[in-house]
């Protein structure tokens, strides 16, 4: 865990056109700067105080997979500038998902599922996993302004693993339906996981589990963070017929329009434009 930290910060220090030449591409791999995306647009005046880097599973570009959207080839820097970071961050994203998938193994037993369910193929066996470096430069964030390190949002997979350096930042809602909300910290935990639940596990679960609204508020300290968001196989689009919480789609607690779209991929923004991020 280490090492990711250290080789994502040396990342990030890289000078800014460096860092460019890996601009996040239509696959969803790559740099996203400063300011890119918008996570809340009704209460941001503009994008996240921090920077990040995607890298999803390696698919190479002649393979037939690779034509489908979210696989593909991943972008990664150059040897002679970053000799060890492919090495570390392909290591750390195949033994993150052993993690997930032991996470989900628990929630299936909470669900009266089969321990394996959500390692079958057409789940996490063949998981859309997402390993997302993130930076945050420092500004003092200021939600009365709408300024924050990254916007309310919810992650819209299945969970997402979040691992964190010492500094305090990361702060969750716990009913969100409430009004006002409120929020709290929660206590950095340097070299274990924060477990976030994700808006498909809400669906898939009708509530029994919530997703996590979270955010992040900064006290002008920069911050690194590690977040590994999992989802499932692009094409499993309908329920399964053996699963009983799967294929109780009636979400009678709450029918909004946010639970009916459950794949809000980001995309890379237009020129000129900054995008909403599902993350």
């Amino acid at each position: 865990m280490d090492e990711v930290f250290a080789q994502s910060k040396k990342f990030f220090d890289l000078p800014h056109s460096e860092k460019m030449k890996l601009l996040r591409d239509e696959k969803n791999r790559g740099y996203t700067p400063m300011l890119d995306e918008i996570l809340d647009p009704e209460n941001q005046v503009n994008g996240d105080y921090k920077e990040g880097y995607y890298i999803g599973v390696e698919v190479p570009a002649d393979d037939p997979e690779a034509n489908r959207p979210f696989y593909g080839p991943n972008q990664w820097p150059s040897k002679e500038v970053l000799p060890k970071w492919r090495e570390v961050m392909e290591q750390y994203h195949r033994e993150a998902l052993i993690v997930a998938k032991s996470v989900a193994r628990i929630i299936a037993l909470a669900l009266d599922l089969d321990v394996d369910f959500f390692d079958r193929p057409e789940m996490l066996g063949e998981s859309i996993a997402t390993l997302r470096l993130l930076h945050y430069e420092g500004k003092v964030s200021d939600p009365a302004k709408g300024v924050y390190g990254a916007g309310a949002h919810s992650d819209y997979g299945l969970i997402t693993l979040l691992a964190t350096d010492d500094v305090v930042g990361l702060q969750i809602c716990k009913d969100k339906n409430a009004q006002p909300q409120l929020w709290e910290y929660v206590a950095p935990l340097k070299g274990g996981f924060i477990v976030n639940l994700g808006d498909m596990l809400e669906r898939w679960s009708n509530g029994v589990f919530r997703s996590t609204l979270h955010r992040v508020v900064l006290d002008g300290r920069e911050r690194y963070s590690v977040s590994f968001v999992t989802s499932v196989h692009l094409e499993l689009v309908n329920c399964l017929s053996y699963a009983y919480y799967c294929c109780n789609l009636k979400v009678s607690w709450q029918e909004d329009e946010k639970h009916q779209s459950l794949s809000r991929f980001p995309v890379p923004a237009a020129a000129g434009r900054k995008h909403i991020s599902g993350w």
